[in-house]
């Protein structure tokens, strides 16, 4: 159904985006759509590393108030 893109087709997208845009606001839109890319490559490495080793224990103990008294006196 779609084939690659190749070099007119980027061409054209980028054109696109620019006249959407505009030229001030171009650093913001690629470092948001970077930060979206790198946190959703993060999130499928976690999810496959959880895949293979199971279900991960917490490791968080739960706190008395006991220091938290100490600290306040």
């Amino acid at each position: 159904m779609f084939k690659s893109f190749g070099v007119p087709e980027i061409i054209l997208i980028l054109v696109i985006i620019l006249i959407f845009f505009g030229v001030g606001k171009l650093p913001q839109v690629g470092e948001a759509m970077g930060k979206a890319i790198r946190s959703f490559k993060r999130a499928q490495t976690n999810e496959e590393l959880e895949e293979e080793k199971g279900p991960v224990k917490s490791s968080t103990k739960k706190t008395t108030g006991k220091k938290t008294a100490a600290k306040k006196a």
